[in-house]
């Protein structure tokens, strides 16, 4: 069994955090971003939690439990702040709105387990604090989940 923190990347869900502040930015439309924005979270490429499944198939023990993360915590407002930046977006096209009830202030996750015992780490960085380099951003289309309804 695996558990895995934040995941970005190619065809990702358009609802999700990066999706859909980019399509949002790119079509400049108001970024929501829930209470405060100083929800942390950690982030891990898909590629780095697809190659952690496999070495927990391969290498895992039945029964035991894989924490999946790459130890780089952003807080929400940091990533959609960066975002803009890439974008050449100004910073008031962030309309803070009411926060869900119950919401997760921080997501943590230690997945020194799955270093020592599947001999997996992360290999995508999550350049700049905020997950979204240019080279995230020039992938718009595959992000949102090209022709996708939003």
């Amino acid at each position: 069994m695996t558990r895995c923190s934040n995941n970005y990347g190619p065809y990702q869900f358009p609802e999700k955090l990066i999706p859909l502040m980019i399509a949002n930015a790119l079509e400049d439309r108001k970024l929501p971003v829930y209470g405060d924005g100083m929800q942390v979270r950690d982030w891990i490429h898909v590629e780095d939690h697809c190659r952690a499944l496999l070495a927990a198939l391969e290498r895992g023990r039945s029964g035991e439990v894989y924490n999946v993360g790459s130890d780089n915590e952003w807080p929400n407002l940091l990533i959609v702040g960066r975002l803009l930046e890439i974008l050449g977006k100004a910073r008031d096209m962030i309309e803070h709105v009411k926060d869900r009830p119950g919401h997760d202030r921080r997501y943590a996750i230690d997945a020194d387990k799955a270093h020592a015992e599947l001999g997996w780490a992360p290999r995508i960085a999550f350049s700049g604090g905020a997950g979204a380099d240019r080279g995230v951003v020039r992938a718009e289309p595959r992000l949102v989940g090209a022709g996708a309804d939003r």
